[in-house]
């Protein structure tokens, strides 16, 4: 978590929900709490009453997943390969339904041969610390994640299992991704329970 700082952290976080505000309400982006406090996530201790929202994790998906391209696309330049998001490959199972977060390849094409491609990046991020927008529009952090009921990233079981599920169904596709090394991008540690099946996964490459 100490290294990934370095590159995700609260200006990332503030950017997104700054630039998500020109075209997403309030209530799309936000928690709203019982006094009307506009909220990233419920604090813990919050025992009013409470809503599902699911409207942000489309716009948080877009935006890592772009975000996570340019960060790979300044490292990998001088090498001559190119960060492609929405890459598609039918035939190691990346389709138009299931396109990869992110190649790395030779070719700056979304369609993409599997002879080209050197990674693929699956990105599985989200908000870690808690905001609160203020009536002036201004944000305000106010917590880690520790201090919040939700669980970001990779911390969530669905996350990871939705990334060990599609690594799986690109290995078994064709022997020609056997040996492609997959990269999950998270912003987060994951739990204490999914070390050993991670683990299990690594293949020889």
């Amino acid at each position: 978590m100490a290294q990934m700082e370095k590159l995700w952290n609260k200006q990332v976080e503030q950017k997104f929900l700054e630039e998500s505000t020109r075209f997403a309400t309030p209530e799309q982006l936000f928690y709203v709490t019982d006094s009307g406090k506009y909220l990233a996530y419920w604090p813990k201790g919050y025992d009013g009453k409470k809503s599902t929202l699911q409207s942000r994790n489309a716009l948080i998906g877009s935006f890592t997943e772009k975000w996570t391209t340019d960060l790979i696309q300044a490292i990998v330049k001088d090498m001559g390969l190119f960060a492609v998001k929405g890459a598609i490959c039918n035939e190691i199972a990346l389709s138009n339904m299931s396109p990869a977060d992110v190649v790395i390849s030779k070719q700056n094409n979304i369609n993409q041969n599997p002879e080209d491609i050197s990674a693929i990046i699956e990105v599985k991020m989200s908000i870690v610390w808690n905001w609160e927008r203020q009536k002036s529009k201004s944000l305000v952090c106010i917590g880690d994640y520790r201090t919040h009921q939700g669980n970001p990233g990779l911390l969530r079981s669905d996350s990871m299992l939705k990334a060990i599920g599609k690594s799986i169904n690109i290995r078994v596709s064709s022997s020609k991704a056997s040996k492609l090394p997959i990269i999950i991008m998270g912003n987060t540690p994951i739990t204490n329970s999914y070390y050993s099946k991670v683990d299990h996964l690594k293949g020889e490459i």
